[in-house]
């Protein structure tokens, strides 16, 4: 932190020293007394690491030059940056009051406002602003912008609805980047009525998510749930299918759901089929131990046993090895029953304490699947843990 405060003081004296120069130029005439006095005041405070009264001196060197708006505008960006949002909503609002301002900077500055509003939790007077803005139908650079904003600000809100009712009026191009964003939100939106068994609507807005994004494995699992609830037993195995191309990662959270559809329809032999092709093409532990149930219900403990210790060999995992120990426990002599269950405990506990997703951007990591990361607050980023520990 002490380091990110020198930078603002110096970027100014940078600034301001080489909007001096060029002024001096341009004109061809001295500056006024005050300016250098300030600027330079501004420089010695800065030597002396004295980096608030640098800031101070440096603001009123701004004030006295006219031709600053870059200048004030990244400052105030580093005031946001550093959390002093005040002082960065300050600076946007002078200059926003001074009558020499162009149509582009008036709109640049409102823009810079409205980030102000945002970061200190002023929703509606950053909507506002950024509807009057995008009323003055501004270019396609701020127009983007300005809907990016908006989506966010209505994430912040979770009014699911109006972000997506946004994104629908800009063209492609202007979502672009947004589009795991908005699938989620409609993810959303489809888990309230859900949660009310209003299916139909629930399954247009995941119809919609998967629009916005193809690869959205949540939208997936929740056609899957919703066949599954309607007891539309194909149905449900197709939308499980389909995660296998959108990111096989998340096929541990298909496992349970296919094997009851599959068992509902007398086809297990299917199902075993289905687990070996993952295996061959998408091999982790959940598959695994998917295929060992199946050795175990037609062949017994020890076949099963031996198919998981060959499969360890080449993909060891704790979850895999529990397993293991669980069929020799359950067909071992006293002696050894009683040896293997002092491991099994031992093993147990270090599964137990394991997270079992993690993100993929921050690192975040715990036992619930959080579809947008408590941590950095991005979507779709925390998927199943992969590896010794996971899969």
């Amino acid at each position: 932190m002490n380091d990110y405060l020198f930078i603002i003081p110096l970027f100014m004296a940078v600034a301001i020293g080489w909007l001096l120069g060029r002024r001096q130029r341009d004109n061809n005439s001295p500056l006024p007394t005050s300016l250098q006095q300030e600027y330079f005041r501004g420089l010695d405070y800065l030597l002396s690491e004295k980096t608030d009264e640098a800031i101070e001196s440096f603001i009123r060197a701004l004030e006295i030059n006219s031709d600053t708006i870059p200048a004030h505008l990244a400052l105030a960006k580093l005031f946001r940056k550093k959390g002093d949002v005040e002082r960065a909503i300050q600076i946007h609002q002078n200059l926003l009051a001074r009558s020499d301002l162009c149509r582009d900077d008036f709109m640049r500055i409102q823009m810079a406002l409205a980030r102000d509003y945002f970061a200190v939790g002023l929703f509606d007077r950053a909507e506002n602003l950024l509807l009057e803005i995008r009323a003055q139908r501004p270019g396609a650079e701020t127009h983007q912008k300005v809907v990016a904003l908006l989506i966010k600000l209505y994430e912040k809100e979770k009014e699911w609805g109006q972000a997506i009712e946004v994104a629908k009026q800009q063209s492609a191009a202007e979502l672009e980047g947004l589009e795991v964003e908005l699938s989620h939100y409609c993810c959303e939106l489809a888990e309230g009525y859900i949660a009310q068994q209003r299916y139909r609507h629930a399954t247009g807005k995941l119809n919609t998510a998967l629009n916005f994004d193809k690869g959205c494995v949540r939208a997936s699992l929740l056609l899957a749930d919703i066949a599954i609830q309607q007891e539309n037993w194909k149905g449900a195995i197709s939308e499980l299918k389909r995660i296998a191309t959108q990111d096989p990662q998340f096929l541990s959270e298909t496992i349970k759901r296919l094997q009851r559809c599959y068992a509902e329809l007398k086809q297990l032999a299917d199902f075993e089929r289905l687990m070996k092709q993952w295996l061959n093409k998408y091999p982790s532990t959940s598959v695994m131990l998917a295929l060992a149930g199946r050795i175990l219900e037609q062949q017994g403990a020890y076949p099963a046993g031996a198919f998981i210790t060959d499969q360890l060999k080449h993909r060891p995992s704790v979850k895999g090895f529990n397993r293991l120990i669980d069929l020799y426990i359950a067909h071992a002599s006293k002696g050894a029953n009683e040896s293997l269950m002092v491991l099994r405990g031992l093993t147990g506990q270090l599964e137990l304490s394991k997270p079992v997703y993690n993100c993929q951007r921050c690192g975040f990591s715990g036992k619930s699947l959080h579809w947008q990361c408590p941590s950095c607050q991005s979507w779709g980023t925390t998927k199943p843990i992969q590896g010794l520990e996971g899969e």
